[in-house]
């Protein structure tokens, strides 16, 4: 009677054999192989994105215009209700890098706009001067400087006014140059 009793326990019961578990064992590298195919693929593609920023960021900063010097305003209409005619103010590259184009502005290339609480002007007249070692093209380059001259006689911007001026190269970082007025307008004057 008891080899009946265990004769029935065991009859509904199979084992695992070394092929199914072969197969089973096979499954889970496959998965895990799987797995780290794209764990590595997106670890590569992040590599190369924040790679590409990198680079990005670089190419602007080095494409990067800062002031070299004070910025001069003149005027032929002077005293308490002149204007300012001109502004001149010299540029360089920040960094040493990219080459940053000048072309005269019909070009559109570097615009210059200009703005204040009652006016606005997205794309000035200016133009550039040489200054020291530069070089017969209009690229600002390495050690150059150029002097850049903004006709301002069309707008009105007179005493005790604050404005602003934005050298904006077709790469790089935006030059803004904020200044105010004096109270009287001089022929010259020196805005630091």
């Amino acid at each position: 009677m008891l080899k009946k009793l265990a004769n029935r326990m065991h009859k509904d019961q199979k084992g695992i054999t070394g092929l199914e578990t072969a197969i089973i064992l096979i499954a889970f590298v496959v998965v895990a192989a799987v797995f780290a195919y794209t764990v590595l693929s997106a670890g590569i593609f992040t590599t190369q994105k924040a790679q590409e920023s990198v680079y990005t960021s670089l190419e602007e900063v080095e494409a990067t215009l800062q002031i070299k010097g004070s910025v001069i305003a003149t005027s032929n209409d002077t005293g308490a209700d002149g204007t300012v005619g001109n502004i001149t103010f010299t540029v360089e590259g920040a960094m040493q890098g990219l080459a940053i184009d000048f072309t005269e502005p019909t070009e559109n290339v570097v615009v210059i706009s200009y703005l204040d609480s009652t006016q606005v002007e997205r794309d000035l007249d200016w133009s550039i001067t040489k200054v020291g070692d530069a070089d017969e093209d209009d690229l600002l380059e390495g050690d150059e400087k150029f002097e850049i001259a903004i006709d301002l006689s069309a707008l009105s911007l007179g005493p005790d006014t604050t404005f602003s001026l934005e050298v904006k190269p077709p790469t790089g970082a935006v030059l803004t140059i904020e200044r105010t007025t004096p109270a009287w307008i001089d022929a010259v004057m020196d805005f630091h």
